[in-house]
């Protein structure tokens, strides 16, 4: 990976959005060969646990704590379909635990948890997010549930076959319903067409607050190559409409990932901050315009956006993205947003 001086190593930061997998078991020998982006940076990233976490973490930005959201690991075995992303919970709060002991560094990761939970199952998910609540020793946070869906399976690859419009549907909602009276917030993540489902889902619910994901997933691979930069201003009208939805934050990242087709996906050699800034502004600027500093968070996505850069060049291209801001928009933006939106105590 690149290898760069750390800008502004002074800046506090939280990580409101990284993960921790151990997908060994998915690539032995009879895996079928990587056909999408994600798979390879699957390949590249088969386990990223709190010694790769704390790795990164020291990597010389100073990131005070994180956040962990969902990704479908350690699930309970001997539970119920509805129950088992629980387990998922008990793990990360065992990782949070860990790093509240103070004896693995100074950051705190995992201080917020974000999980999964069927909110399809309506009135029934009640039980699941106390269950939640319960196993998260105070950390726990919300709950992520993706709609991301598109008719051509080379957008999402191994990540597809979800069915459309859940955002839009009844059952779904009677699920939805319930996170506010818990104190839940909901982590949405879909893709740039999808985006109107969202806008409605916010309109729905004003009470709850909604973190989009890597800024709505822009596209630009699949039925979408060629056309990333025509479908910026859909994308773009999209975000200022959400925008004008007060219950919604917006977290600016992701823009690693496979599905924009950008250049910088598994380069080599790996492009630096300065490229992938000028790569990103168009997205980043106009995010950080329609919502404001107080409602946009920087995220890492890790190990996800590491198909592109490591830990340091990443922070570095949004140092680099805010250099003319002033102080109070990047605490807002590198800190503050991510410590109230997620309820941390840090």
């Amino acid at each position: 990976m690149a290898d760069e001086p750390i800008l502004e190593p002074e800046l506090p930061i939280i990580d409101p959005h990284h993960h921790l997998w151990d997908m060994r078991q998915r690539f032995g020998p009879d895996a079928p060969p990587p056909r999408h982006g994600f798979d390879v940076l699957l390949r590249r990233s088969p386990h990223y646990l709190l010694d790769q976490l704390l790795a990164d973490l020291g990597a010389g930005h100073d990131v005070r704590a994180t956040v962990f959201v969902e990704c479908g690991v350690m699930y309970r075995a001997d539970a119920s379909a509805a129950l088992a992303p629980v387990g998922e919970t008990e793990f990360v709060n065992g990782v949070a635990a860990m790093s509240a002991s103070g004896l693995y560094g100074e950051a705190r990761a995992c201080a917020g948890i974000v999980g999964h939970a069927n909110l399809t199952l309506g009135d029934a998910v009640a039980p699941v997010l106390e269950a939640h609540l319960a196993a998260g020793g105070g950390r726990f946070r919300g709950i992520r549930q993706s709609a991301r869906h598109d008719p051509d399976p080379a957008v999402l690859g191994p990540l597809g076959g979800m069915p459309a419009g859940l955002y839009r549907s009844p059952a779904f909602r009677a699920g939805f319903a319930h996170l506010a009276a818990l104190g839940l917030s909901f982590d949405a993540w879909l893709l740039e067409p999808q985006l109107p489902d969202l806008i409605d889902l916010a309109s729905a619910f004003p009470e709850t607050t909604i973190i989009l994901d890597h800024l709505g997933t822009p596209l630009g691979i699949g039925a979408y190559a060629g056309q990333r930069v025509a479908r910026f201003e859909v994308w773009r009208d999209h975000i200022q409409a959400l925008a004008e939805r007060p219950n919604v934050v917006c977290k600016v990242g992701g823009l690693a990932m496979p599905f924009l087709g950008f250049p910088s996906f598994m380069a080599e050699p790996p492009a630096t901050s300065a490229v992938l800034a000028q790569e990103w502004r168009p997205y980043v600027e106009t995010a950080i315009a329609a919502f404001g500093a107080g409602r946009c968070m920087f995220e890492s996505n890790f190990p996800v956006d590491a198909g592109t850069c490591d830990y340091a060049t990443l922070w570095n291209a949004f140092k680099r993205l805010t250099s003319g801001a002033s102080a109070d928009e990047k605490a807002a933006l590198f800190h503050d947003t991510a410590r109230r939106t997620y309820r941390l105590e840090i």
